[in-house]
């Protein structure tokens, strides 16, 4: 498979976009979403007393969110947050039929 770098605007927290591409004459069409899910657990922060413990909750946030994601779209990337982010973003493509 070739990738194909598409230059699009940042995308907020809490934010979903969707792009359909179409390549050459072919008559395919790509449906790609990028989605927000939280990353800080501040909620449970009193549980945590060391950046790994911290760590484990976000990663087992993400797993959760990931996995009950709507199953007609796959996982394609998962983005670095920055330092100080409270969602983390994924991007999803459409499942052919």
């Amino acid at each position: 498979m070739k990738d194909l770098c598409v230059p699009v605007s940042h995308f907020g927290d809490d934010e979903i976009a969707e792009i359909s591409l179409t390549i050459g004459g072919r008559k395919s069409t790509y449906n790609f979403r990028v989605e927000s899910f939280p990353w800080e657990v501040e909620d449970e922060l009193s549980r945590f007393d060391d950046q790994i413990s911290l760590s484990l909750a976000r990663i087992e946030r993400l797993k959760n969110a990931i996995r009950n994601y709507d199953p007609e779209w796959e996982l394609i990337q998962i983005f670095t947050p920055g330092e100080d982010s409270k969602h983390i973003q994924v991007l999803y493509r459409k499942k052919k039929s």
